[in-house]
């Protein structure tokens, strides 16, 4: 009983750590996840390909959690290997966990689709965004369950949520090219101040008025300058691609910066971001959005 999915790494619109309510995008980085289940197998072994030593109590727990949910609890194997820079704000821990829950979904036989009443369809992609979600609140790798950042690489496009509820309230197809600024030190989501997040509410209201009048840019731009602040990043990175991006924002609870240009906007140049970033210390990655999202391989 074997499965292969692949999910999307995403970029930020809007941190859900002020108020519940997230915005983020699919991009084209991808984690694959392997399942292979075993009735006879009394638990579930993890590894990371990236990281031999990594935490692997998320990957873990989305097996099992799909199993008890959809199979007889079969224990097994599951291992990811990944494009998604671990810890760097590009959504590593959703990307990871959509792709184990549709791996599991695969090696039991499942039919993912999109449509709950489609007969054909046994597991909804947004059924096991949710199961994937659980998995991260009960592994304790996020604040807020990131149901944002979960439905971006789940679903792709630009989605805007409810992440107190774990609700879905937009999710639009956006086509911009992108540039991704990683530097070499990381920042673990469950570690960031919330505090410190919850004090720029009153700018993340105006951010997710901007994302649900559809400004997605205009929402992007200002989310980056204010949890820039929050969380103590440098914003000369976004200062600099500004004239140049058609949004710019820190993505998650950083490292990473994230400038993103319509590619028929002959007033944007992502070569001239590359060239103020590139003397900075770590990686560019340019890469564009995807509307696609995850899928069984």
């Amino acid at each position: 009983m074997e499965g292969r999915a692949a999910a999307l790494g995403a970029g930020t619109v809007l941190n859900a750590l002020a108020t519940g309510t997230g915005a983020a995008f699919g991009i084209d980085v991808e984690t694959r996840a392997t399942v292979e289940l075993d009735p006879a197998a009394e638990r579930v072994e993890g590894a990371i390909a990236e990281d031999a030593d990594a935490d692997t109590d998320l990957i873990e727990r989305c097996v099992a959690l799909a199993t008890e949910r959809w199979g007889d609890g079969e224990g097994g194997t599951v291992r990811t290997d990944s494009d998604v820079p671990l810890a760097a704000g590009l959504k590593s821990s959703s990307a990871a966990a959509n792709a184990t829950v549709l791996a599991t979904c695969d090696a039991l036989g499942l039919a993912v689709g999109d449509d709950p009443d489609d007969p054909a369809v046994d597991v909804t992609r947004l059924e096991g965004c949710r199961l994937g979600v659980r998995a991260a609140r009960e592994a304790g790798v996020t604040v807020t369950g990131a149901f944002d950042d979960a439905t971006a690489s789940m679903l792709g496009g630009v989605t805007v949520t409810d992440n107190d509820a774990d609700e879905l309230r937009v999710r639009e197809p956006v086509d911009w090219d992108a540039l991704v600024w990683t530097p070499p030190e990381r920042a673990y989501s469950a570690d960031a101040d919330v505090a410190r997040c919850e004090a720029v509410a009153p700018m993340a209201d105006l951010v997710a008025d901007l994302a649900l009048d559809g400004r997605y840019g205009e929402a992007m731009t200002v989310n980056g300058l204010a949890f820039s602040a929050a969380l103590g990043f440098d914003a000369d990175p976004a200062v600099e691609a500004m004239p140049h991006a058609t949004a710019v924002s820190l993505s998650g609870t950083g490292p990473s910066v994230v400038a993103v240009a319509d590619p028929d906007d002959p007033d944007t140049d992502l070569d001239a971001v590359a060239d103020a970033w590139r003397n900075r210390p770590g990686t560019l990655r340019r890469t564009t959005t995807r509307n696609d999202g995850a899928a069984v391989e």
